[in-house]
């Protein structure tokens, strides 16, 4: 059985994770990571101009920094449908969350 400590250090882990990747993707292609990720170009500028020491201080959070982007239970259905090929989901996905509204920095 986990202990709590032990959930927290796998959320750090988690969003340590999530900000490496979200960097990097931002970095090598800042559009398209910023639609794969769903959020605004003034968010993107903050998560890739991140030090190493401010994305590990922000990692170190005990709150998910991630968040999952299908509230929609089409987008989710339409990725989980096993009945499609995998090109034909991902397109129709892409499409589906293409029409969601990006993340504001609050």
């Amino acid at each position: 059985m986990s202990t709590t400590s032990d959930m927290l250090n796998e959320v750090r882990e988690v969003n340590l994770s999530y900000l490496l990747l979200a960097q990097r993707l931002l970095r090598e292609d800042k559009p398209t990571g910023m639609f794969r990720m769903g959020i605004s170009d003034e968010l993107a500028d903050v998560i890739a101009n991140l030090s190493l020491a401010q994305t590990v201080k922000l990692a170190a959070s005990s709150q998910v920094l991630c968040r999952f982007r299908f509230d929609d239970h089409a987008v989710l259905s339409t990725l989980a449908d096993k009945g499609k090929t995998s090109a034909m989901s991902q397109a129709h996905s892409a499409i589906l969350m293409a029409s969601q509204p990006v993340e504001q920095i609050s």
